[in-house]
């Protein structure tokens, strides 16, 4: 048993909780991904067709069909409007010599609101709309930073408390 000083003697502990997200390993990160994704790509199309044909018992077949035509156009012209000035953005930034992470995050969000806006629906096109605005942008942007951030954080203790081996763990001298 290791003395400390004075004589005292040190009792180590290791204490073991599960790792981050980050240090998961693959099949966990995998089927979190993939439950998203399939909840995604069956809860929200279902939505979106129940939302229409409500939409098109009230107004009709032509109004409905217009407004998801209409939402469509605004919106591919919206995303390119607003995707040229956010790329001219970043290529500012270039130019400066500067990394541009906030305005490549804005880039990347309106081409995502394009995608959305173009996507036949109503939950889609208020999404790709809120996207579009600078307001909605900038709530998203920060949600996204701090998730990130937040990672960056668990990755930098999961170095600092890993012990080498599996699970981690931090040590305890009294």
């Amino acid at each position: 048993m290791p003395v400390g000083p004075q004589g005292a003697i040190r009792i180590r502990l290791r204490l073991h909780s599960p790792p981050p997200l980050a240090f998961r390993g693959p099949a966990v990160i995998f089927s979190a991904v993939l439950i998203r994704l399939i909840l995604l790509f069956t809860v929200v199309p279902l939505l979106e067709l129940s939302l229409l044909l409500r939409i098109g018992g009230w107004l009709g077949a032509g109004p409905t069909l217009g407004l998801v035509l209409g939402t469509g156009f605004v919106g591919a012209w919206l995303a390119r409007r607003e995707g040229l000035r956010a790329w001219s953005a970043v290529q500012e930034q270039l130019a400066r010599g500067q990394v541009p992470g906030r305005e490549l995050l804005d880039a990347v969000l309106v081409l995502l609101a394009g995608v959305v806006l173009i996507t036949p629906g109503i939950l889609t096109d208020a999404a790709g709309f809120t996207l579009m605005t600078g307001r909605g942008r900038n709530w998203v942007a920060k949600r996204i930073r701090k998730r990130l951030e937040a990672s960056i954080d668990a990755a930098q203790i999961g170095d600092e408390t890993s012990t080498g081996e599996p699970g981690g763990g931090r040590i305890i001298e009294l």
